[in-house]
């Protein structure tokens, strides 16, 4: 509907609005209490004193009467979100001891690369990381390394740029190796870090339920 007839029609509902007949209601009405526009719609002073009579003499309504069978979920999602922290870190600590045996898993799609290594670096166990058999490279002849040293000792210049031309070295091999280092190294220290901070929890909470207790 374009804009203009549309504002055509507001317009004529407004100045001469259509005369319907009155409604009949077929169905029992029910009694729902106030509305949530009139809840909105009240002043302050009147929900504060509500709420006040709410917690002073609350409402007692009848028993609650169920026709379905409960099933067991378990613990709810909040009450597992309002337990300290001790009580997650207890768990923790449980599973890691005695996890909970499960079946044996059933796969029914074909499995994929762990964690994407192939398509990008992640730091994982180095058995999910190389799928490839080990290549052992072929060790310098010694002839070589004695003209190397000779070189060396003469003349540094020219042994650096011989060395060069004899072995060339891949940039992009070396740029990886060099960033899986450091990597590696950023890994072990973030690891580190996380046992530090573990155990300085244990240890809080060791003597927080021995100074509870005694």
């Amino acid at each position: 509907m374009p804009l203009w007839r549309s504002l055509i029609l507001n317009l004529a509902d407004r100045i001469s609005p259509e005369k319907l007949p009155p409604l009949e209601l077929t169905s029992r009405p029910v009694d729902t209490g106030m509305m949530f526009g009139d809840r909105l719609a009240l002043p302050w002073f009147r929900t504060v004193f509500a709420n006040i009579s709410d917690v002073v003499s609350p409402e007692m309504g009848p028993p609650l009467e169920l026709t379905s069978r409960s099933v067991d979920v378990g613990e709810l999602l909040a009450d597992d979100l309002s337990h300290g922290w001790w009580v997650s870190l207890l768990d923790g600590l449980r599973y890691r001891l005695s996890p909970e045996r499960q079946p044996p898993l059933s796969l029914t799609s074909k499995p994929i690369a762990v964690y994407g290594a192939r398509s990008w670096l992640q730091l994982l166990d180095w058995s999910s990381l190389l799928e490839t058999p080990k290549v052992y490279l072929a060790d310098a002849p010694v002839q070589t390394q004695l003209i190397a040293a000779e070189m060396l000792e003469t003349a540094p210049t020219a042994v650096a740029a011989t060395t060069a031309a004899a072995v060339p070295v891949d940039q992009q091999l070396w740029a990886a190796q060099m960033q899986f280092k450091r990597d590696i190294s950023r890994s072990r220290f973030r690891q580190k870090i996380w046992m530090t901070a573990i155990a300085a929890e244990a240890v809080f909470l060791l003597a927080y339920i021995f100074n509870f207790k005694f």
